[in-house]
């Protein structure tokens, strides 16, 4: 992960997002770092602390009571991800 300037949204950044008319607000830490990447068959979330409490963050809101099935984020490098990473969608499915 580099040290330059993050790709995350400016600090304490909130994102608001509806989905079947149910609102998820999605939060992201001062100086959160995140990173995707796949060497080989492995994918390797780094972050920095802010940026594992905002991915925390973000599992919580999709796996709250009463956020529907299907809601999903989409992260990618310049919105969210550092430079250079691969896109991450987080995604609630409640089917078996």
């Amino acid at each position: 992960m580099s040290s330059e300037a993050s790709n995350a949204p400016v600090e304490s950044t909130r994102l608001t997002a509806v989905t079947d008319g149910a609102a998820q607000v999605f939060t992201w830490e001062a100086d959160a770092r995140i990173e995707v990447r796949g060497p080989g068959r492995e994918i390797v979330i780094e972050a920095n602390a802010a940026g594992l409490r905002t991915l925390a963050g973000h599992l919580l809101v999709l796996a709250a009571e009463g956020v529907p099935d299907g809601s999903h984020l989409h992260l990618e490098d310049g919105n969210g991800l550092e430079e250079g990473s691969l896109s991450l969608v987080l995604e609630r499915c409640d089917e078996e």
